[in-house]
């Protein structure tokens, strides 16, 4: 009997959706590869078509979208894109979320309410995804949703190392914007070299959302240089409250640091007037020129994608990324 050779290697083929193509072409040049091409368009009612012009059997397959407004079209292009790879005979599929769409309704507040965030799980194992890279979810608990691999990034490490960099360490206090993140305030003190913390005590009415009733601050944080944390900056209500009770007791230079920029109006009027020295965001979402003020630094995520990608394709340590803390 003869037996035919064939190369069973898996090949890695980066997918991205249209709704930050900026970002999937930074994580291609991390990976010294090339983003599949596709075509994709809206019908007139609005339904959407996705085809990719590459064979995609047997690839290990990882489809980028971020969900910034309108957020409902890009997650249904990018269930579409994994139902598409999966018919494809695509060996695995992997979801990147940079921002995961519906975190922050992660738990019943009141009878009669969903969970939202479950159901963007449900919807994407019955899609066809394998696996979940996501960055800085609203709560940790999501990563348990999904029945398979969660692949859960922080760039915590990213936007730390800049405010080292930038402002020292010696007069820094870490605030939290309230008291459901001082676990992660007390991760940002530890890398700032045990720099002392404090939060804002606020109150939230839960009938009227993105509106909250900031109170005061709980900690030292007169003459210091406050870096106030949150993982996501919708509308701004928040953290410009935040600001300036901060202010009002004394603080010194405000650094807002956060993760997903979502700046929904009129956040950039807002963060740009509320007295922060400095907002610095990821581009885990796209910020467009309308979104933008003076005060905003930008770091890229793409760096951080990229290894995450190639430790998943390679079966490596995802956990590495993090000296083994995450």
């Amino acid at each position: 009997m003869t037996w035919t050779t064939t190369d069973n290697q898996k090949s890695l083929m980066l997918f991205s959706g249209r709704a930050h193509p900026e970002l999937a072409e930074a994580v291609a040049q991390e990976l010294d590869i090339k983003v599949t091409p596709q075509t994709a368009r809206d019908f007139a009612n609005g339904e959407i078509f996705v085809r990719f012009e590459e064979s995609v059997r047997g690839s290990d397959a990882f489809v980028l979208q971020s969900c910034p407004f309108p957020l409902n079209k890009h997650l249904m292009e990018q269930l579409i894109m994994i139902d598409a790879l999966k018919r494809g005979s695509a060996k695995r599929i992997t979801a990147i979320l940079p921002f995961y769409p519906y975190a922050r309704q992660d738990k019943k507040h009141r009878g009669r309410e969903p969970i939202s965030a479950r159901l963007v799980a449900d919807l994407l194992k019955t899609a066809g995804a394998d696996r979940i890279i996501t960055v800085d979810l609203h709560t940790d608990q999501i990563q348990g949703f999904f029945d398979g691999p969660v692949d859960h990034m922080h760039a915590q490490g990213q936007l730390s190392e800049y405010v080292k960099d930038k402002y020292g360490t010696d007069n820094i206090t870490v605030v939290s914007p309230d008291s459901g993140r001082v676990r992660v305030a007390e991760k940002w003190a530890d890398s700032l070299n045990g720099a002392p913390l404090a939060f804002i005590h606020k109150t939230r009415d839960p009938l009227v959302p993105n509106q909250v009733k900031s109170n005061r601050v709980v900690g030292d944080v007169s003459g210091r240089t406050c870096v106030l944390i949150d993982d996501m900056i919708d509308t701004g209500g928040t953290i410009a409250g935040a600001v300036r009770i901060l202010k009002d007791a004394g603080a010194g230079d405000v650094v807002i640091a956060t993760t997903h920029g979502v700046f929904s109006d009129p956040a950039a009027e807002r963060l740009a007037n509320c007295g922060a020295r400095e907002v610095i965001a990821t581009d885990t979402l796209p910020i467009g020129p309308e979104k933008r003020f003076d005060n905003l630094t930008v770091l890229s995520i793409a760096p951080l994608l990229g290894r995450t990608i190639r430790e998943v394709f390679e079966n490596g340590s995802v956990t590495s990324l993090f000296n083994g803390s995450a």
